[in-house]
């Protein structure tokens, strides 16, 4: 079994970091979404994130979508150990929890009340996790590779391609920074039942902080933009 190391900066140096996005559909403003990083104890980290849509898109499809990610910093590496998601959307309403229990190379989900036991390996991530891993790579333009994922009863690894140009985006700090894609191809949904293909810009630094996204969904195109960030502490 792999030893346990204490050093959150090992593996999740975004502790205390808070990001809030501006969440837009097409042309038009949909909502907000926040999410929080926090380690609850030695060598363990937590990803909180909630979005929900403005009174107006609540007329046509009101999400209230949260999500709890924890995981530990295993050998150096993110662990994911939980992934709860509560999904809101319109009449659509779910509980989903997934336990990761990477010393028996298992997976358990429930929905529904139901439990499900599935065989999967130490080292994989929920969705959520998997950003943050993203995030912590040397991304260099052009560069492609695999981060494996269990999610929503699937096991797989999620393809990342990154751009090959930079741009330049206006950050909510108020300058404008250069700004590398990640292109990742997901299989499963998400917030605002989002799969496939998202484009997701990064500030070109070691941060690699999510400036603006692009996801494409069955009606249009959801667009976050960065709006409020808080440094980790």
């Amino acid at each position: 079994m792999p030893a346990l190391l204490y050093a959150e900066s090992d593996c999740m140096p975004y502790a205390g970091e808070q990001l809030t996005f501006d969440v837009g559909w097409e042309f038009i403003n949909a909502g907000v979404a926040t999410m929080t990083v926090s380690t609850p104890s030695e060598g363990s980290y937590k990803i909180h994130t909630a979005a929900r849509t403005n009174k107006f898109l609540d007329i046509f499809k009101k999400v209230r979508d949260i999500i709890v990610s924890e995981g530990i910093c295993l050998d150096g590496a993110m662990q994911s150990t939980h992934f709860n998601l509560e999904q809101h959307e319109r009449s659509y309403h779910a509980i989903k929890k997934t336990v990761f229990d990477w010393q028996h190379d298992a997976v358990f989900y429930t929905q529904n009340k139901k439990t499900d036991r599935y065989d999967v390996s130490a080292g994989h991530l929920n969705v959520m996790d998997a950003f943050f891993r993203v995030r912590s790579e040397k991304l260099l333009l052009g560069d492609s590779f695999n981060v494996p994922v269990f999610d929503s009863r699937e096991t797989y690894d999620v393809i990342v391609n990154i751009g090959k140009k930079t741009k330049m985006l206006r950050a909510p700090w108020g300058e404008h920074v250069e700004c590398i894609s990640i292109e990742p191809i997901l299989k499963t949904a998400g917030m605002f039942s989002s799969k496939g293909k998202m484009k997701i810009w990064v500030t070109n630094d070691s941060r690699h902080i999510p400036i603006k996204l692009i996801a494409k969904i069955k009606i249009g195109h959801i667009v976050g933009t960065l709006i409020d960030y808080k440094e980790p502490r």
